[in-house]
Protein backbone atom coordinates (compact mmCIF):
# COMPACT_ATOMS: atom_id res chain seq x y z
CA UNK A 1 0.00 0.00 0.00
CA UNK A 2 1.36 3.40 -1.00
CA UNK A 3 1.45 6.16 1.64
CA UNK A 4 0.49 9.65 0.48
CA UNK A 5 1.13 13.09 1.89
CA UNK A 6 -0.99 16.12 1.08
CA UNK A 7 0.73 17.78 -1.90
CA UNK A 8 2.47 21.08 -1.39
CA UNK A 9 0.23 23.93 -2.44
CA UNK A 10 -2.95 21.83 -2.24
CA UNK A 11 -6.03 24.07 -1.83
CA UNK A 12 -6.84 24.75 1.80
CA UNK A 13 -9.97 26.90 1.45
CA UNK A 14 -13.21 26.74 -0.53
CA UNK A 15 -12.15 29.79 -2.53
CA UNK A 16 -8.86 28.19 -3.52
CA UNK A 17 -10.57 24.94 -4.49
CA UNK A 18 -13.16 26.70 -6.64
CA UNK A 19 -10.40 28.65 -8.37
CA UNK A 20 -8.71 25.35 -9.28
CA UNK A 21 -12.00 24.03 -10.64
CA UNK A 22 -12.43 27.17 -12.72
CA UNK A 23 -8.90 26.82 -14.10
CA UNK A 24 -9.15 23.11 -14.96
CA UNK A 25 -12.76 22.95 -16.17
CA UNK A 26 -11.85 24.50 -19.52
CA UNK A 27 -9.51 21.58 -20.23
CA UNK A 28 -12.27 18.94 -20.19
CA UNK A 29 -12.58 17.27 -23.61
CA UNK A 30 -16.16 16.38 -24.50
CA UNK A 31 -15.93 15.64 -28.24
CA UNK A 32 -14.06 12.31 -28.21
CA UNK A 33 -15.97 9.00 -28.25
CA UNK A 34 -13.47 7.22 -26.03
CA UNK A 35 -12.45 3.56 -26.26
CA UNK A 36 -15.00 1.07 -27.61
CA UNK A 37 -16.95 -0.64 -24.81
CA UNK A 38 -15.79 -4.15 -24.01
CA UNK A 39 -12.23 -3.61 -25.26
CA UNK A 40 -8.92 -3.04 -23.51
CA UNK A 41 -8.82 -2.34 -19.80
CA UNK A 42 -11.19 -0.48 -17.53
CA UNK A 43 -10.35 0.64 -14.00
CA UNK A 44 -12.59 1.39 -11.05
CA UNK A 45 -11.51 3.82 -8.34
CA UNK A 46 -13.12 4.34 -4.96
CA UNK A 47 -12.25 5.66 -1.50
CA UNK A 48 -13.06 4.86 2.12
CA UNK A 49 -12.65 7.18 5.11
CA UNK A 50 -11.94 6.98 8.80
CA UNK A 51 -12.78 10.54 9.77
CA UNK A 52 -11.92 10.04 13.43
CA UNK A 53 -8.34 9.19 12.46
CA UNK A 54 -8.27 11.61 9.49
CA UNK A 55 -7.42 8.75 7.12
CA UNK A 56 -8.52 8.12 3.55
CA UNK A 57 -7.77 4.99 1.54
CA UNK A 58 -8.12 4.76 -2.23
CA UNK A 59 -8.30 1.64 -4.35
CA UNK A 60 -7.83 1.16 -8.08
CA UNK A 61 -8.89 -2.14 -9.65
CA UNK A 62 -8.12 -2.90 -13.30
CA UNK A 63 -10.45 -5.27 -15.15
CA UNK A 64 -10.23 -6.83 -18.58
CA UNK A 65 -13.10 -5.03 -20.30
CA UNK A 66 -14.15 -8.13 -22.26
CA UNK A 67 -14.18 -10.70 -19.45
CA UNK A 68 -14.39 -8.41 -16.36
CA UNK A 69 -11.60 -10.47 -14.79
CA UNK A 70 -9.25 -8.59 -12.43
CA UNK A 71 -5.96 -7.73 -14.12
CA UNK A 72 -4.31 -5.66 -11.37
CA UNK A 73 -5.10 -3.68 -8.25
CA UNK A 74 -3.44 -1.16 -5.96
CA UNK A 75 -4.24 0.87 -2.87
CA UNK A 76 -2.95 4.03 -1.24
CA UNK A 77 -3.48 5.59 2.19
CA UNK A 78 -3.16 9.22 3.17
CA UNK A 79 -4.48 12.08 5.25
CA UNK A 80 -7.85 13.57 4.36
CA UNK A 81 -6.70 16.50 2.23
CA UNK A 82 -9.75 18.82 2.40
CA UNK A 83 -12.77 19.35 4.66
CA UNK A 84 -16.16 18.02 3.63
CA UNK A 85 -17.80 20.58 1.35
CA UNK A 86 -20.53 19.54 -1.12
CA UNK A 87 -19.32 20.11 -4.66
CA UNK A 88 -15.66 19.99 -3.60
CA UNK A 89 -15.36 16.32 -2.63
CA UNK A 90 -12.70 15.66 -5.27
CA UNK A 91 -10.24 17.69 -3.20
CA UNK A 92 -10.61 15.16 -0.36
CA UNK A 93 -9.85 12.23 -2.64
CA UNK A 94 -7.68 13.15 -5.62
CA UNK A 95 -4.18 12.87 -4.06
CA UNK A 96 -4.82 9.36 -2.73
CA UNK A 97 -6.65 8.20 -5.87
CA UNK A 98 -3.76 9.42 -8.03
CA UNK A 99 -1.31 7.52 -5.84
CA UNK A 100 -3.31 4.31 -6.20
CA UNK A 101 -3.40 4.74 -9.98
CA UNK A 102 0.34 5.44 -10.06
CA UNK A 103 0.97 2.22 -8.11
CA UNK A 104 -0.71 0.04 -10.75
CA UNK A 105 1.67 -2.20 -12.72
CA UNK A 106 -0.18 -1.56 -16.01
CA UNK A 107 -2.00 1.30 -17.78
CA UNK A 108 -5.53 1.70 -16.42
CA UNK A 109 -7.37 2.38 -19.67
CA UNK A 110 -10.80 3.92 -19.10
CA UNK A 111 -11.39 5.04 -15.50
CA UNK A 112 -14.83 4.69 -13.89
CA UNK A 113 -15.49 6.84 -10.83
CA UNK A 114 -18.13 6.25 -8.18
CA UNK A 115 -19.44 9.78 -8.56
CA UNK A 116 -19.87 12.56 -11.08
CA UNK A 117 -18.21 14.15 -14.07
CA UNK A 118 -19.95 17.10 -15.69
CA UNK A 119 -23.12 16.24 -13.75
CA UNK A 120 -21.91 18.57 -11.03
CA UNK A 121 -23.04 22.05 -9.91
CA UNK A 122 -19.81 23.52 -11.30
CA UNK A 123 -19.65 20.96 -14.16
CA UNK A 124 -16.41 19.57 -12.77
CA UNK A 125 -16.84 16.55 -10.51
CA UNK A 126 -14.29 13.91 -9.57
CA UNK A 127 -14.38 12.08 -12.92
CA UNK A 128 -13.66 15.29 -14.84
CA UNK A 129 -11.00 16.41 -12.36
CA UNK A 130 -9.25 13.04 -12.47
CA UNK A 131 -9.48 12.90 -16.26
CA UNK A 132 -7.91 16.31 -16.76
CA UNK A 133 -5.06 15.58 -14.32
CA UNK A 134 -4.25 12.17 -15.83
CA UNK A 135 -5.21 12.77 -19.45
CA UNK A 136 -7.14 9.48 -19.38
CA UNK A 137 -10.73 8.84 -20.52
CA UNK A 138 -13.03 8.92 -17.50
CA UNK A 139 -16.72 8.56 -16.70
CA UNK A 140 -18.79 9.01 -13.56
CA UNK A 141 -21.42 6.48 -12.49
CA UNK A 142 -23.26 7.71 -9.39
CA UNK A 143 -25.88 6.09 -7.19
CA UNK A 144 -28.05 9.22 -6.88
CA UNK A 145 -28.84 12.22 -9.10
CA UNK A 146 -27.23 14.86 -6.86
CA UNK A 147 -29.21 18.07 -7.41
CA UNK A 148 -30.46 17.29 -10.92
CA UNK A 149 -33.89 16.27 -12.24
CA UNK A 150 -34.92 13.36 -14.47
CA UNK A 151 -37.92 11.38 -15.64
CA UNK A 152 -37.92 7.76 -14.53
CA UNK A 153 -36.52 5.68 -17.41
CA UNK A 154 -38.36 2.65 -18.77
CA UNK A 155 -38.37 -0.58 -16.79
CA UNK A 156 -36.17 -2.74 -19.10
CA UNK A 157 -32.39 -2.86 -18.70
CA UNK A 158 -30.77 -0.26 -20.96
CA UNK A 159 -33.59 2.26 -20.68
CA UNK A 160 -32.36 5.81 -20.14
CA UNK A 161 -33.63 9.34 -19.51
CA UNK A 162 -31.82 12.69 -19.56
CA UNK A 163 -30.38 14.00 -16.32
CA UNK A 164 -31.18 17.69 -16.49
CA UNK A 165 -29.82 20.94 -15.09
CA UNK A 166 -32.63 23.18 -16.25
CA UNK A 167 -32.81 22.48 -19.99
CA UNK A 168 -29.23 21.15 -20.22
CA UNK A 169 -28.53 17.41 -20.33
CA UNK A 170 -25.61 16.80 -17.97
CA UNK A 171 -25.91 13.00 -17.87
CA UNK A 172 -28.42 10.16 -18.02
CA UNK A 173 -30.42 8.08 -15.62
CA UNK A 174 -29.64 4.56 -16.84
CA UNK A 175 -31.43 1.35 -15.92
CA UNK A 176 -28.68 -1.27 -15.60
CA UNK A 177 -31.01 -4.06 -14.43
CA UNK A 178 -34.68 -4.42 -15.29
CA UNK A 179 -36.94 -3.06 -12.56
CA UNK A 180 -34.01 -1.85 -10.42
CA UNK A 181 -33.30 1.81 -9.56
CA UNK A 182 -31.23 3.57 -12.23
CA UNK A 183 -27.67 4.80 -11.89
CA UNK A 184 -26.60 8.26 -13.03
CA UNK A 185 -23.99 8.39 -15.76
CA UNK A 186 -22.03 11.47 -16.78
CA UNK A 187 -19.05 12.25 -18.94
CA UNK A 188 -15.78 12.86 -17.17
CA UNK A 189 -13.14 13.46 -19.87
CA UNK A 190 -12.46 12.19 -23.40
CA UNK A 191 -15.64 10.03 -23.59
CA UNK A 192 -19.02 11.03 -24.99
CA UNK A 193 -22.28 10.32 -23.16
CA UNK A 194 -23.47 7.55 -25.49
CA UNK A 195 -20.22 5.65 -24.97
CA UNK A 196 -20.27 6.34 -21.23
CA UNK A 197 -23.68 4.66 -21.02
CA UNK A 198 -22.53 1.77 -23.21
CA UNK A 199 -19.51 1.20 -20.96
CA UNK A 200 -21.78 1.26 -17.92
CA UNK A 201 -24.05 -1.41 -19.38
CA UNK A 202 -21.05 -3.55 -20.34
CA UNK A 203 -19.86 -3.34 -16.71
CA UNK A 204 -23.22 -4.31 -15.16
CA UNK A 205 -24.06 -7.83 -16.41
CA UNK A 206 -25.50 -8.91 -13.04
CA UNK A 207 -25.77 -5.99 -10.64
CA UNK A 208 -26.96 -2.38 -10.60
CA UNK A 209 -23.47 -1.00 -9.90
CA UNK A 210 -20.54 -1.46 -12.32
CA UNK A 211 -18.14 -4.30 -11.53
CA UNK A 212 -15.33 -1.74 -11.45
CA UNK A 213 -16.99 0.13 -8.59
CA UNK A 214 -18.00 -3.05 -6.75
CA UNK A 215 -14.44 -4.37 -6.82
CA UNK A 216 -12.83 -1.05 -5.89
CA UNK A 217 -15.31 -0.48 -3.05
CA UNK A 218 -14.57 -3.90 -1.56
CA UNK A 219 -10.81 -3.43 -1.86
CA UNK A 220 -10.68 0.04 -0.31
CA UNK A 221 -12.82 -1.07 2.63
CA UNK A 222 -10.47 -3.97 3.33
CA UNK A 223 -7.45 -1.72 2.96
CA UNK A 224 -8.94 0.84 5.38
CA UNK A 225 -9.36 -1.86 8.02
CA UNK A 226 -5.73 -2.86 7.58
CA UNK A 227 -4.51 0.75 7.65
CA UNK A 228 -6.37 1.59 10.87
CA UNK A 229 -5.94 -1.73 12.70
Amino acid sequence: MTTVRIPAGWPATEEEARAVQDELRGRVILDEPGPPPGTGRVTGVDVAYDDERDVVVAAAVVLDAATLDVVAEATAVGEVSFPYVPGLLAFREIPTVLAALDALPCPPGLIVCDGYGVAHPRRFGLASHLGVLTGLPTIGVAKNPFTFSYEDPGVPRGSAAPLLAGADEVGRALRTQSGVKPVFVSVGHRVDLDHACAHTLALTPKYRIPETTRRADSLCRRALKEATA
